[in-house]
């Protein structure tokens, strides 16, 4: 019987390949995850076909971490939206290499869609709840903004003013408010 508190080899792997991307030390291969996991050189080859295999996992492992982070539904529904946007631009400064991985677009990378709209599902609710007539073209803008807002922070376009983000966030909510 295996220990539940022992992640699986598979999840080590995940661990070990996230570890090696945010170290940001260069290309990671399947050799080096092994390396890091403390595997043989094939191990990974079994719970992975290839490297894209891999890095679809780790980037849907990001996706679950941004999800988690979102998940702040005991507040007001405005100020929840502007929180799960400033939770997005916080998360993107502070995983930018898995950030890039998640939205990479890499055809060979296929991802579950399903798995990867946690954190966007809940904001499309928070919307739709502010503002039910709008709420498609809502929740496209409120990502819009904050997925700008986080790849222009990564690019070195947009300097860390948390006042100036949250002021355009709120701004954002207001709108939507408004429009109900």
């Amino acid at each position: 019987m295996s220990d539940p508190t022992v992640p699986s080899l598979h999840d080590r792997l995940v661990d070990c390949a996230l570890a090696l991307i945010e170290a940001g030390d260069g290309e990671v291969s399947l050799r080096a995850v092994a390396r890091a996991a403390q595997v043989s050189a094939m191990a990974p080859y079994r719970h992975f076909a290839d490297k894209r295999a891999l890095m679809a996992a780790v980037a849907l492992r990001g996706f679950a971490m941004l999800e988690a982070e979102a998940a702040d539904d005991a507040i007001e529904a405005a100020d929840a939206l502007t929180a799960q946007g400033l939770s997005y631009i916080a998360f993107a400064r502070a995983h930018p290499a898995l950030f890039r991985l998640m939205f990479a677009d890499d055809a060979g990378m296929t991802l579950p869609h399903d798995q990867c709209r946690g954190a966007y599902a809940l904001m499309a609710a928070r919307v739709a709840h502010m503002s039910p007539d709008q709420a498609e073209a809502g929740a496209l803008a409120c990502w819009g903004l904050v997925h700008g807002l986080a790849t222009l922070a990564l690019d070195g376009r947009l300097p860390p003013d948390p006042v100036a983000e949250r002021a355009a966030l709120e701004l954002m909510a207001r709108a939507l408010v408004a429009r109900s």
